[in-house]
């Protein structure tokens, strides 16, 4: 019962994801579970009930993973010392693995294009997006930014404005890759550019040798 409640899951976001929500109905969702309607609402009561159970699942799905490379994007404090006195090489190589987990692991590459489509559908849509994808991105990295520049590491600068400076450039290069996948190399290579850049402008250390 599980594994159809999963697959349920899997099929509705992967549905979701290229068609949007309102285009994907509860019978096109059990056929390709590979079940017959009615049965499907032995699981879920609602399309609604699935979606929201994808917007939880894939939340846990995102933590665990992230907390294995060393990315606690609910808790900034506890990357601290992972970022206290990193060299660009390594900055480059963590930043590096977050973008490919985001843009390649299927769950999570499926889930930012399915809310890329529904942030449009309604405010509290709007709002889950610009939280997932924005705020708490922004969040983290001015946390990580207060307590190195505290350190003495970066340059006293709002850390809020050098969260904006650094971040946005990683979104916008997602979205790229995203619409045109067959552009990862040269984003990648962009990526790296304004890492480079953001680490020799703003690193004092390394602005001191």
């Amino acid at each position: 019962m599980e594994d159809t409640k999963q697959r349920i899951l899997e099929k509705s976001l992967e549905l979701f994801s290229t068609k949007g929500y309102d285009s994907v109905s509860v019978g096109e969702i059990a056929k390709a579970v590979g079940i017959k309607a009615p049965s499907l609402y032995n699981h879920f009561p609602s399309k609604q009930a699935i979606f929201d159970a994808i917007v939880e699942t894939t939340s846990a799905h995102y933590e665990k993973d992230t907390n294995e490379i060393s990315v606690h994007v609910q808790d900034s404090k506890k990357d601290v010392p992972v970022f206290t006195h990193i060299s660009e090489e390594m900055l480059i190589e963590k930043v590096r693995q977050i973008f490919l987990y985001s843009l390649h692991d299927k769950t999570i590459s499926q889930f930012r294009r399915m809310m890329t489509l529904e942030q449009f559908r309604s405010q509290e849509l709007a709002e889950l997006f610009s939280k997932r994808y924005v705020d708490r991105m922004i969040s983290y990295h001015a946390g990580i930014f207060r307590a190195l520049i505290a350190n003495g590491e970066l340059r006293n600068e709002d850390p809020d404005t050098l969260a904006w400076m650094y971040v946005s450039p990683v979104i916008t290069l997602l979205s790229v890759c995203d619409r045109q996948p067959e552009r990862e190399a040269e984003s990648l290579e962009k990526l790296d550019a304004h890492v480079r850049l953001f680490f020799r402008t703003f690193n004092i250390e390394r602005g001191e040798k």
